[in-house]
């Protein structure tokens, strides 16, 4: 039996981005005859359409979102805080009835950045929702950059 890894669906080339495009990566497509993957889109889960008016982080990152911080707003001046959080929310669920371990997400996305997210329109180290709150409850996260 294959081990479950959580990914992020565009990374297996669904179009579930915020420009309705993907970024698959062929290497990582190549494993699943080693892994079983559960792809998921946060964002999505979240309640927020595809395509969408990009996202970012105002202050901070998903650390302080998952605590109840409003810090992310689209392009459009909108408040998204919550829906990131229910998408974050509901992808630990899925994590947590499959029993997965490890996710595999898209690094500099506001929901599965491990390292980097866009802080304004400018890159800086931290975590997306997604991942803090995976992280959080002991997921091992590995972005696709550590692949």
């Amino acid at each position: 039996m294959k081990q479950k890894v959580l990914i992020s669906a565009c990374l297996l080339g669904i179009n579930c981005r915020y420009d309705q495009k993907s970024k698959k990566i062929q290497k990582i497509v190549a494993l699943s005859d080693e892994f079983d993957f559960i792809p998921v889109c946060p964002e999505q889960l979240g309640g927020l359409p595809t395509p969408r008016p990009s996202s970012f982080f105002i202050a901070g990152n998903g650390s302080e979102t998952i605590k109840g911080a409003k810090n992310m707003i689209n392009d459009a001046g909108n408040d998204v805080s919550e829906a990131f959080v229910n998408g974050a929310e509901q992808t630990l669920k899925i994590c947590k009835m499959l029993n997965i371990k490890t996710a595999i997400l898209k690094e500099n996305s506001p929901s599965c950045g491990k390292n980097w997210v866009y802080l304004y329109e400018k890159l800086a180290q931290g975590s997306g929702v997604t991942a803090s709150l995976l992280m959080k409850n002991g997921i091992r996260i590995k972005s696709e950059n550590e692949i």
